[in-house]
């Protein structure tokens, strides 16, 4: 009996092991299925949601979490011996293309913008604002869409000592070669994607000879390019109140016969000099035949060419040697921000306007780069200007405790050059009073006509040959009625698209063009089409306006409350084509609507006023660095109060 119950329990102790073997494979096997399952639906997820960003809904209700926002305090005004903090300054070039990364829903993002390498290009950082801060940042996308990049850009004393690489680009130049993008899906609700902008990705050199004295700045964080940055807010998805350019004409002429600017403290000798001056302009001779002044192109051809004169002749200008680099007395002469690089550059090298004596001053030049101060100052991720502000305000204060020159008009003859997106909310408070030249040059956002001047932005490619790929084919050659490319910021673009892309042959409208050596798609689109489309993309601006005029194709201006460069001497209206927001779908019938001959006066107007929108090595007649000064100089003349 025991013997059969000690056998018994052996066969059940057998069987007890078996099932709990067999059990404890079966939970292998289902762990590995729960495993794999699990594995499956984030995989799913990963690939569903756009851009690869994985939201863990699977396992918790918890959102992402954002990005701090939390801003900082500014140092002081630095000296050669102060060491910035947090500092984002850049000794090697962003690499372009799709690296502008979005960061949180308060803010905007905008593109990065680059260069052609194949005579020096150099690839522009991502710049964007935190709209709750009044940061105001465009992303203008740049409206090439693929380039080759080379050694940085700075001016190192003879522009031609800037050693740039060259590459050799083949292409097609005939249209028939030219491979339209395939269709850019459109949404209503446009969020910027985490990397994207007008361009692909590219490569670019470094040179030590382009860095910045690195005594200037010590810099304590690694060098690094400016990749993450704030993205738009819904207040840039939202068209406001559109002020047509027939109102920005009145408005002109109020604030013309309005506004003045300080009394000055005390008096001084050109007090004088700037009322009499101005007696001059207003009493101006007639100019009937000028052979380098198409008087069509002028508001007013005799008070410009007499403006003009008296400025060559007269005008002295005091430029502050305060401030340590990079972000002053550094001109960088590449890419979309190289208008306020060109000019420092021109500036402080004229031996005819440059005066070392400030009582014989008429205007005073702050020279700070306002893409530097950005490059240099903007912590990554914390979504405040209030730095690179109080760094502005820091130099005003010194300049001001320094010298007397600042106090005695209340900052009402000093100017500066700024074609940063950031430039009018960053100067808007502690540089109110000065004349600013601004690329960003809205006029719902603090833009003041008849002191404030729109800065042409400028898109350089070679600081060897600035002029290079200039022109454009011959009218009959010329088979595309309107031409636009670029990625989708902003509101405005999606519209565009939504309406015009891939819906009428004669209507070149896309997103990013495919990649080509050198941007040949783009150039050769723009060199043959009637017509080229500049719409904004996040705030007003766009280097498409100055390219147009460089490839001698109208321009037409989709942007509501922008003020065309040189407004208040130049007649807009009769080389370009003004369409409101609101007009987009109708876009083809007006410019159906426009007579051949209309168009033929129009286009020859273009190539006429070229001249003004060029930038030279050295300074020319009526170029753009003469116009920028020029338009300083009316302001001024126009604004002076005497004691």
């Amino acid at each position: 009996m025991a013997i059969g119950q000690r056998q018994l329990f052996s066969n059940f102790s057998r069987m007890g092991q078996e099932l709990f073997s067999i059990f404890q494979l079966e939970r292998k096997r289902l762990l590995g299925f729960i495993s794999v399952t699990i594995a499956i639906i984030l995989a799913f997820q990963y690939l569903e949601l756009p851009y690869g960003a994985v939201q863990p809904t699977v396992f918790s209700g918890n959102k992402i979490p954002t990005s701090d926002s939390t801003g900082f305090q500014a140092a002081d005004l630095p000296s050669n011996s102060e060491t910035f903090k947090n500092m984002t300054y850049l000794n090697q070039e962003n690499s372009t293309g799709e690296n502008a990364l979005e960061i949180v829903d308060i803010t905007k993002s905008s593109e990065v913008k680059d260069t052609d390498s194949s005579t020096g290009l150099i690839s522009e950082p991502a710049s964007e604002s935190n709209r709750s801060l009044e940061f105001g940042v465009t992303d203008e996308s740049s409206t090439e869409e693929s380039i080759e990049i080379s050694n940085n850009g700075y001016a190192t004393g003879q522009t031609g000592n800037l050693g740039l690489s060259i590459h050799n680009n083949t292409v097609s130049h005939s249209p028939s070669h030219l491979a339209p993008p395939s269709p850019t899906k459109v949404s209503q609700n446009i969020t910027p994607p985490m990397l994207s902008n007008d361009y692909d990705e590219t490569e670019f050199t470094e040179d030590e000879r382009f860095k910045p004295p690195q005594d200037d700045v010590k810099i304590v964080e690694n060098n690094s390019s400016v990749s993450s940055m704030p993205k738009e807010t819904k207040r840039s998805q939202i068209p406001v109140e559109a002020t047509t350019i027939s109102k920005m004409n009145e408005l002109l002429l109020q604030n013309r016969a309005s506004y003045r600017s300080m009394r000055p403290r005390w008096s001084a000798a050109v007090d004088q000099e700037l009322l009499q001056t101005r007696s001059e302009i207003e009493n101006a001779p007639i100019v009937n035949d000028d052979i380098n002044l198409y008087a069509p192109l002028f508001r007013n051809v005799s008070r410009f060419k007499r403006s003009y004169e008296l400025m060559e002749r007269t005008l002295k200008v005091y430029v502050y040697r305060e401030g340590a680099k990079p972000i002053m007395h550094s001109p960088y002469l590449l890419g979309i921000y190289a208008s306020e690089g060109w000019f420092m550059k021109q500036m402080e090298a004229s031996k005819q306007f440059v005066t070392t004596d400030p009582k014989k001053a008429h205007l005073f030049y702050l020279p700070f780069s306002s893409r530097m101060l950005e490059e240099t100052l903007y912590v990554q991720n914390s979504h405040s200007s209030r730095n690179l502000v109080q760094y502005l305000k820091n130099y005003v204060d010194m300049i001001a405790g320094k010298h007397n020159f600042w106090n005695r008009t209340g900052g009402g003859d000093h100017f500066l050059v700024a074609c940063h997106d950031w430039a009018p909310t960053e100067t808007k408070r502690n540089m109110a009073r000065c004349l600013r030249a601004l690329c960003n040059a809205d006029v719902k956002e603090g833009f003041v006509l008849g002191k404030d001047v729109s800065l042409p932005e400028t898109y350089v490619r070679s600081a060897q040959r600035p002029t290079r790929n200039l022109g454009g084919n011959r009218v009959s050659k010329r088979k595309t009625l309107a031409f636009f490319a670029g990625g989708m910021h902003g509101y405005l673009r999606p519209i565009l698209l939504q309406h015009w892309e891939n819906k009428d042959p004669d209507m070149k409208i896309f997103g990013i063009l495919p990649k080509s050596k050198g941007n040949r798609n783009y150039i050769q689109y723009m060199k043959n089409s009637k017509y080229c489309i500049c719409a904004k993309g996040y705030e007003v601006n766009s280097p498409r306006v100055v390219e147009a005029i460089f490839f001698e194709c109208v321009p037409v201006i989709i942007s509501d409350n922008f003020v065309p460069p040189f407004f208040e001497m130049l007649n807009w209206e009769s080389f370009a084509v003004f369409v409101l927001e609101k007009d987009i779908p109708n876009l083809k019938s007006i410019l159906l609507s426009i007579p051949q001959k209309r168009y033929l006066q129009m286009q020859m107007m273009v190539k006429k006023v070229q001249q003004h929108f060029l930038w030279h090595k050295s300074p020319v007649k009526y170029d753009i660095f003469h116009m920028i000064l020029h338009s300083i100089w009316y302001n001024r003349v126009f604004t002076a109060k005497a004691r």
